[in-house]
């Protein structure tokens, strides 16, 4: 079984326990059960399952009672989810000022499903609009620049109340 072959097998909850290791080898090394089930708040016996089907697919190394690391490819996957999670995030955040939690929630949910392709367009997408001075703090400016409509219907739902700050600006703004 090559690797696509393998990402394809994967499910959203496989992606997840591959993240959880991940992040639990980086402080100690290798995972155990006991650590994985409490990140990803579900029952031991659902953790073991878990175990025994990535390491059949050869991205981890498990055998029962022992701490759990991950393959040289079930790091590379592990690393690809963290990577589109963090990308999310950011945008959310950064670009779209979603709250931090809200941030999370949502990015938690489409790592999973958001073509890597995507994900690179939308971190190209976040540093070009950082990287423009017009656009950086001001969300009118990032509406005027986003076709969204849902995105330009927030901000003017928003708008009524400082129209007048707004105004002043636009008129303050060298172009």
């Amino acid at each position: 079984m090559n690797a696509s072959d393998r990402e394809g097998v994967l499910t959203a909850a496989l992606e997840d326990y591959l993240e959880a290791i991940f992040h639990l080898c980086r402080h100690d090394q290798a995972a155990r059960s006991r650590d994985i089930a409490e990140a990803l708040n579900v029952h031991k016996s659902t953790v073991t399952a878990a175990l025994k089907s990535l390491g059949q697919m050869n991205l981890i190394n498990y055998a029962p009672y022992e701490a759990v690391t991950l393959t040289p490819e079930g790091r590379r996957l592990a690393m690809d989810v963290v990577g589109r999670h963090a990308a999310l995030k950011d945008f959310f955040i950064q670009v779209l000022r979603v709250n931090p939690e809200m941030a999370e929630t949502a990015a938690c949910g489409m790592e999973h499903a958001i073509p890597r392709e995507i994900v690179e367009k939308l971190i190209r997408f976040a540093k070009e609009m950082r990287s423009c001075p017009r656009m950086r703090d001001d969300k009118e400016m990032l509406a005027e620049a986003c076709s969204c409509s849902a995105y330009k219907n927030e901000t003017d739902a928003s708008a009524g109340k400082s129209a007048g700050k707004k105004a002043s600006r636009r008129m303050s703004r060298p172009e």
